[in-house]
């Protein structure tokens, strides 16, 4: 089974950043071959990772309700929507990129949804280790996939808008049929310790802090120059910080 490691966290809290960091160790420590996921509707790992994408999953989505007849002859709808899945598959060195794009209208999706969950299911097996990138709220975990993550990752800035927003997200998480083995929160863009009315708060959730990534200036720049942050330094303080991240994870994956 391949490691999967989902992401989620409000807009702005750096999580779609922790994403691409988590990609780019991975590919240092030679886990391959390696998937990642944009599951956020505002799609932007790509931009992260120095790839485009010309389409979306969820274009994909809205074309089978569409035609849902619109079928090859001789050929169940279920391989039919894997092969399509596929082809949407954008390919990089040491990683691959698949974008779930917007979220359902208003319209019943129950029965695509199910067809995309069994397929995503598949072509997740295919993969030594799966990064999620989600977006705050996680229902999409339970209708677009299988639900199954091993390690879920709750990320916040360590101040108190930030702290609530983990404490809603871990209620949420747990108020959704998810198959979680382990959750932490990650703090992000640290400046010194972590104030005290805040550090309640999170310990309020039960969760560990699993990793503190340092406010990096290399990171904004990268970002504000569109390049990826697969070129990050090796030395940059946001960069060791992720590596001994991931460390961990795979440490505590491992006892």
């Amino acid at each position: 089974m391949p490691l999967r490691i989902a992401l989620a966290g409000k807009g702005g809290s750096g999580k779609t950043t922790l994403a691409a960091l988590l990609i780019r160790s991975l590919m240092n420590q030679g886990v391959k071959p390696l998937l990642a996921v944009d599951a956020d509707p505002n799609s932007c790992l790509g931009d992260r990772l120095g790839l485009n994408v010309d389409r979306t999953v969820g274009q994909l989505r809205e074309e089978l309700r569409a035609d849902p007849e619109k079928v090859p002859s001789g050929m169940a709808k279920s391989e039919w929507v894997e092969r399509l899945i596929n082809q949407e598959i954008a390919e990089s060195v040491g990683f691959d990129l698949i974008v779930m794009g917007r979220q359902e209208g208003p319209d019943c999706y129950c029965f695509i949804n199910n067809l995309l969950r069994t397929c995503m299911g598949k072509l997740g097996d295919q993969y030594h280790a799966v990064v999620i990138d989600n977006e705050a709220g996680l229902e999409h975990l339970s209708r677009r996939t299988d639900g199954r993550v091993e390690v879920m990752l709750v990320v916040c800035e360590p101040n108190i808008i930030g702290a609530r927003t983990a404490m809603r997200i871990t209620e949420l998480m747990r108020s959704l049929n998810l198959q979680i083995d382990d959750a932490y929160i990650v703090l992000n863009r640290c400046r010194g310790d972590v104030p005290a009315d805040v550090q309640t708060l999170l310990d309020s959730t039960g969760l560990e802090v699993i990793g503190c990534v340092p406010d990096d200036p290399t990171v904004a720049a990268l970002e504000l120059e569109q390049t990826s942050l697969l070129n990050i330094p090796a030395g940059a303080p946001a960069a060791v910080a992720v590596d001994a991240l991931l460390q961990r994870l795979r440490e505590r994956g491992e006892a």
